[in-house]
């Protein structure tokens, strides 16, 4: 299930059986420059600091619990519950890959799809890793480029000359690893997340309106497909009786040009409702533009590189996809709660992240949540949500009862999500009525 806007559920899933012994790997604490590591169940002396969260902190519901507070002004850790221990992270992690987009691209990037002209009647589509590229219908993206701009342009272009052949250029990173064997095959068919490939049309939904909509088995057959009924549409002659084939374009000779939206348009569309799609062609072309060669396996070297520029340290940090689907990302409590505060505080961009970020009881994910006696922290807190079948997560700040800002990262692994909502609730509300005066002993 995804995490639909106004809903509880989130848009990552993956398999408890998936669940490595990397997961559980405790990386050692490193000081960095928006606070300190300290060990498990540690937080400095306060004679001010009284109040506590054990009881909620402890509730069956968190299962394998694990938690870190930090003060986000001071930099002093308030509470830590295995705060150190690298875990899978669910949704969680497209705050991660929101800051290294922002690092690398800048919010101002637009991702290009570009039009070549081949010899012998051949034009080639070639993809640069925009999902939100659509057939100009109904959407998901609003203000996404379209098919249709792109064949007005080659008609204009080509003028009566003939096309013979579509290729379909998705070459800008290999396609080998477009589906991660950890994910499960039902986040494709129910429509959660589409092969990662540079070219598609309307994140290859079959239904380009739906958020949640079946994904194919081949995206760029399908953007080929759309792209030949655009240009027939349009009155290229021949086009709609082309032969679509897929390989890297032979020329640079661009005819017809669309970009996406810029990346800080993108993330406002992706945070509030967890975007699988979006956020792994962010983590691919941050890769790409990175220098790197956007393969899945580039991505924790991307991130480390990306997210150090921030002040953090991301040492022991293992980045399988951008959704957080994988139960085999592995990133810690204390670095999230680390890197919020860099957020909260809007450092180089990431005002961008701050201002998408769900709140509680009003917007994104978060809309429905912070019920009942939680009720007293709606409007407070800031966070990103995240479930997979093995963990149900919460990451971001908290503007507190005592008008203090806390960041704060909470996982809840191995129990239902069912238990693990409220839960995760309970101990984030009572977190935002202790404020500073919060003590993890």
């Amino acid at each position: 299930m995804p995490e639909p806007a106004g809903s509880a559920s989130a848009a990552a899933r993956a398999t408890a059986s998936s669940t490595p012994s990397a997961t559980t790997a405790a990386p050692t604490p490193t000081p960095t420059q928006t606070g300190r590591a300290v060990p498990d169940d540690v937080a400095g002396p306060s004679a001010l600091r009284t109040c506590t969260i054990s009881s909620a902190a402890s509730a069956s519901g968190l299962g394998a619990f694990e938690g870190y507070v930090m003060n986000a002004k001071t930099g002093e850790v308030l509470f830590s519950r295995n705060g150190d221990k690298a875990a899978q992270t669910g949704s969680v992690m497209k705050t991660l890959t929101t800051a290294t987009a922002l690092a690398v691209l800048g919010g101002d990037h637009r991702i290009p799809t570009t039009v070549t002209k081949e010899s012998g009647g051949a034009i080639a589509l070639v993809g640069h890793g925009d999902a939100t590229l659509s057939a100009g219908g109904a959407t998901v993206y609003p203000g996404a480029p379209t098919l249709g701009q792109l064949a007005q342009q080659v008609k204009a272009k080509l003028g009566n000359t003939p096309v013979t052949t579509i290729v379909t250029d998705d070459t800008y990173w290999n396609d080998a690893d477009a589906w991660d064997p950890t994910w499960p095959v039902s986040e494709r068919t129910i429509g959660y997340q589409p092969n990662v490939t540079a070219l598609m049309v309307d994140g290859d939904r079959a239904n380009p309106g739906a958020a949640t909509s079946p994904r194919s088995t081949d995206p760029v057959g399908r953007a080929g497909s759309l792209f030949r009924t655009a240009l027939a549409n349009a009155g290229v002659a021949g086009a709609a009786n082309a032969q679509i084939v897929k390989r890297a374009t032979t020329s640079t000779d661009t005819i017809a040009s669309v970009s996406s939206q810029p990346v800080s348009t993108l993330i406002g569309q992706m945070i509030p409702n967890s975007d699988n799609t979006l956020a792994e062609m962010l983590a691919r072309v941050s890769s790409k533009e990175s220098g790197s060669n956007g393969s899945a396996a580039s991505l924790t070297s991307v991130y480390e590189a990306a997210l150090r520029s921030y002040g953090v340290d991301p040492s022991g940090i293992v980045i399988k996809d951008g959704s957080g689907e994988s139960a085999s990302n592995a990133v810690s409590p204390n670095f999230v709660a680390h890197l919020m505060v860099q957020v909260a505080a809007g450092a180089k961009g990431l005002g961008t992240l701050a201002n998408a970020l769900p709140v509680s009881g009003q917007s994104g994910t978060l809309a429905s949540r912070f019920t009942g006696a939680n009720a007293v922290a709606r409007g407070k807190v800031h966070a990103k949500t995240g479930w997979i079948d093995s963990a149900n997560t919460l990451g971001g700040y908290i503007d507190a009862a005592d008008g203090s800002r806390l960041t704060f990262a909470f996982y809840a692994i191995g129990s239902s999500r069912a238990a693990a909502l409220p839960a995760l609730d309970a101990v984030t509300a009572a977190t935002y009525s202790c404020g500073s005066r919060l003590t993890g002993s």
